[in-house]
């Protein structure tokens, strides 16, 4: 690997002399520093979140996005409108399910085994809007797009004590999200969904890093591009690609990868910086219930490879924003400062359920197309399971790809 890059296409060492020369470049292409933006990936843990944020912030950019799927969730509706409330343990006293745009079986096996368990123990009946799916229990399937919700408005929970409701990221990551929000809180209003003493709205995700870029409010700005709006062609002059490689982003910006694996990021890239895997590096990551949870490094990173929030470190300073930290201990105290409800781990706030009015009080008209389901293939759903051989195995078979062995 050599030790600076300079040219399209090339790899770079994510050490002092890399960044150094990566970071003259930028300088010297960015004429206009509102047009340089970030993009995080779906496996960032939050300090390096919290790093890229305050680089971006220094820089003077709104251009951020921590929702490279096109989610519509967003921090101004409030934490309860983006946190699985009930948590997944309050499965077992819900009496009414209602799943909307999610495939628990394919996006949380282990929830999906709750809901089962659920249905087995007290018989709960539960209704899908969404996707057709076999989800290994007896569900009534009330249609295929939000017409459906607008339709039943809370019936399917009719009766209910303690409803709840489970909404996956196919839900919200469509243009229509914000409005498919609001019709979702109206209904969750109307059925008792969010009452006193029972908050049973949920919202299931499939990125870990997700509630986490939320909390820390990584969205543009006013006025600031979105993840889709920076992928188009000739939208920026410099990207900061944190491991983000679910989406496609066209040609036209000067693109910097900071991540793993070789996948579709790494491909765009005019600049790939080695990071570390979330097996090789100590971090902390927020789960979909909102808990802060600690994740401690098994092994280092190979090679040039660094912790991704050392390598903004050390970016920041050819780019003239250098950022007041040099160690993890010193980005964690920054970040507990600044967000005190992040040091708190396995600990979950309780989130403000006043929210849900206002939220359904935005309105705005709904797309009838049918809710996507965002897992296409169970085995392959991020780039460190695309390079493993024995998931694209497991991929081979559940497909029903007939292999002949070698002989």
């Amino acid at each position: 690997m050599p030790a600076t890059a300079t040219t399209p296409h090339t790899q770079g060492t994510a050490g002092e002399t890399g960044t150094q020369d990566i970071g003259d470049r930028i300088g010297r292409l960015t004429v206009d520093i509102a047009e340089i933006a970030a993009i995080v990936g779906d496996l960032a843990t939050v300090e390096e979140m919290f790093a890229l944020k305050a680089l971006l912030a220094k820089l003077g950019s709104l251009n951020i996005d921590c929702r490279q799927d096109g989610s519509k969730l967003h921090p101004k509706f409030g934490r309860a409108s983006y946190l699985f409330n009930s948590t997944i343990a309050g499965v077992e006293q819900a009496d009414a399910i209602l799943i909307v745009g999610s495939n628990p079986r394919h996006e949380a096996p282990v929830l999906n085994a709750r809901i089962r368990k659920r249905w087995l123990k007290s018989g709960a009946p539960i209704d899908v809007i969404g996707p057709s799916a076999d989800l290994t229990y007896k569900a009534n399937e009330l249609g295929a797009g939000p017409e459906a919700l607008a339709r039943t408005f809370g019936k399917a929970l009719d009766g209910a004590a303690r409803p709840m409701m489970i909404m996956g990221p196919g839900a919200f990551a469509r243009s229509d999200g914000v409005a498919v929000l609001a019709s979702l809180a109206k209904t969750a209003i109307a059925a008792g969904v969010v009452k006193d003493g029972w908050n049973g709205f949920n919202v299931l995700h499939t990125a870990a890093s997700r509630v986490g870029g939320l909390d820390l409010g990584l969205v543009p700005g006013e006025g600031g591009l979105d993840a889709l709006a920076m992928a188009k062609a000739n939208a920026l002059d410099v990207l900061i690609n944190l491991g983000a490689d679910e989406i496609d982003i066209e040609p036209g910006a000067f693109v910097v990868y900071i991540g793993t694996h070789g996948d579709r990021g790494a491909h765009r890239a005019d600049v790939v910086l080695p990071g570390a895997a979330y097996t090789e590096k100590t971090g902390t990551y927020v789960n979909t219930e909102g808990r802060p949870q600690f994740a401690e490094r098994a092994v280092f990173p190979p090679g040039d490879a660094r912790e991704d929030w050392s390598i903004l470190r050390a970016l920041s300073d050819p780019l003239r924003a250098k950022l007041p930290f040099d160690s993890l201990t010193q980005v964690r105290a920054a970040l507990a400062a600044s967000y005190p409800l992040l040091a708190h781990f396995d600990a979950i706030a309780p989130a403000d359920t006043g929210v849900f009015r206002s939220i359904a009080a935005l309105g705005g008209a709904v797309d009838n197309a049918p809710f996507a389901p965002v897992v296409t293939d169970f085995y392959l759903t991020n780039p460190i399971a695309r390079a493993s051989r024995v998931m694209a195995e497991c991929s081979a078979l559940a497909q029903g790809v007939q292999r002949e062995a070698a002989e």
